[in-house]
Parts: structure tokens; C-alpha cells; sequence
């Protein structure tokens, strides 16, 4: 039975979504093609129908990944986005969770086009965030403000790793998260440096 061009690119999207949720669950050497197709509900022969090769497969996965986490921080507000990040809940759910916390350390270790879509997520989660920013105020240089941007970014993902490579009843994980999510707040709020 012949696919419908409509039905090759929602089993395409079915893999690729399938794809982002288990490399977050489990790193991308952890998720070999026959089990990936398996969860998805394919063949592992027709994997290579939809992808060249599973780096291609893991940069869309990323891809996927970036563009999930931005619906669900879209329409709400930094404050909340940081509790919602730093939360025993998004640290807990790894693989609907951050693509950044779950895999930038695997991501390092792949080729260019995986740390290129890494490097555009990174941007685009930026410019989401200064988006909730407004326009620069007088005095403050849109230079400050990005790295500020940077800044809570980089603290947000290193507190989801941090807490997440404790023991899960460890309430140092829980700590990280706590002292992180306090400390990102009160950053947030801080008027810069004219």
C-alpha cells in the first residue's frame, strides 16, 4: 500500500517528536533507531525513507525540542517561566522537559549541524526572553540586557543539571533548585547598571 505524501510527512513529525522526547529521556546514545521506530510505532527499515542518517535526525529532534518548550513559555511571564523552569517538575520530566538541560552535553560531543541547532535554539529562547523585556529603558544599553538574558539562561540550565544529577529524594537537588529559581528572581528584578 503506497503512503500519501500527507501521511509520510505526519509519520516524519511522529518520529521526530517521538525522537525529542526519548534523547531528553534518555541522551542521544541512549535511544538506538530500532528502538526509536519501535516507539514510535514503525519499522526500523523505514527510518531511512524519512532521514539520511540519525545526526539529521538528531538536529530536527532538537529542533522539535526548542520549539515545545517555546509554546509552552509563550503568553507568560518571566517570573513565571523561572518557577515553572526551576520546579522538582520540570526537573522530574526530563523528557518533556528543557532540550538544553537534557542534552548540551551530548549536543558538545556531536557534529556542527547538531551544535548549529543548538546555537539558533539558544538564540531564539533569548530573543523570547527579550521579548518579555520590552524595549531597552533610557540608560540601559541592549548589550546589558542581553547579557543578563545570557546570564539567567545559563543559571536556569546549569540548576536543572545540577539538581538533576543528585539522587532523586536528595534534598540537595531540591536546594539547587530552590537557592537557583531565588537567586534568578531577584536578578530579574534588579534594575542594571545604567
Amino acid at each position: 500500500m503506497k503512503v500519501t505524501k500527507a501521511q509520510a510527512q505526519a509519520n516524519r513529525a511522529r518520529i521526530v517528536e517521538t525522537a525529542s522526547a526519548l534523547f531528553r529521556e534518555r541522551g542521544y546514545d541512549g535511544v538506538g533507531i530500532a528502538d526509536l521506530m519501535a516507539v514510535a510505532g514503525f519499522t526500523h527499515g523505514g527510518f531511512y525513507k524519512h532521514f539520511p542518517s540519525k545526526a539529521d535526525l538528531l538536529a530536527e529532534a532538537a529542533t522539535c525540542g526548542f520549539a515545545q518548550s517555546a509554546a509552552k513559555a509563550e503568553g507568560v511571564d518571566a517570573v513565571e517561566v523561572v518557577k515553572r523552569y526551576l520546579s522538582r517538575e520540570h526537573r522530574d520530566a526530563r523528557g518533556e522537559g528543557c532540550t538544553m538541560a537534557a542534552l548540551c552535553g551530548d549536543a558538545a560531543r556531536q557534529p556542527e549541524s547538531i551544535k548549529t541547532a543548538f546555537a539558533t535554539g539558544v538564540e531564539s529562547l533569548l530573543e523570547a526572553l527579550a521579548n518579555q523585556d520590552g524595549a531597552p529603558e533610557d540608560g540601559k544599553r541592549e548589550g546589558d540586557l542581553r547579557a543578563r538574558r545570557i546570564d539567567v539562561l545559563a543559571q536556569m540550565i546549569g540548576a536543572i543539571v545540577l539538581s538533576r544529577a543528585c539522587p532523586d529524594d536528595s534534598p540537595l537537588a531540591d536546594e539547587i533548585l530552590d537557592v537557583c529559581r531565588a537567586a534568578v528572581l531577584s536578578r530579574l528584578s534588579a534594575p542594571l547598571d545604567a
